[in-house]
């Protein structure tokens, strides 16, 4: 799972893996273990060159599992070598929803990311940076406006969808 902060990666990623009785890993709270403190804390005393740096060596190890659903941070899939690994091992699953809906859902939990005047258009500004790479992932579904169990339901169908095609490829 891939896609900004606030799309739902972690909730959606959660209940996905209940619906296909997998394991799930959110890389997030991996780093925050390994590095012992909150993500806020290694962008504000580590820099965010080491939060990416504990990132990609977590996408390295984890994409080497079996049987789970990973639920990346927001600019995980921008790094390159990030996105090479996921893909690889895919399928990746990218969300999406408006810069409005993620402000509204980001608000009350204080985001590095988004400590600027404005965060709509800062939201917008990254998004917009973001589109190409996201733009890479295998399957695409929007969190905007609809409830988790219809977004599962979706993603479970458009997942379906893939494997039968990659079966017929063979």
């Amino acid at each position: 799972m891939v896609g900004f902060m606030g799309t739902g990666k972690s909730r959606i990623g959660w209940e996905l893996s209940r619906a296909l009785a997998l394991h799930f890993i959110d890389t997030d709270k991996v780093i925050e273990r390994v590095a012992g403190m909150p993500i806020s804390q290694i962008f504000e005393l580590l820099g965010e060159a080491t939060f990416r740096a504990y990132e990609e060596e977590v996408i390295r190890r984890v994409a080497k599992l079996e049987q789970v659903v990973i639920s990346c941070g927001g600019g995980t899939f921008v790094n390159p070598v990030n996105r090479r690994v996921l893909l690889a091992r895919g399928p990746v699953v990218c969300l999406h929803a408006s810069p409005e809906t993620i402000f509204q859902r980001t608000r009350r939990f204080p985001r590095v990311l988004l400590q600027v005047p404005d965060p709509i258009a800062r939201i917008t500004e990254l998004l917009a940076s973001r589109e190409s790479a996201y733009g890479e992932a295998d399957i695409q579904v929007s969190t905007e406006g609809r409830n988790s169990r219809d977004v599962v339901q979706e993603t479970v169908q458009r997942l379906e969808a893939l494997r039968v095609m990659v079966k017929e490829d063979e």
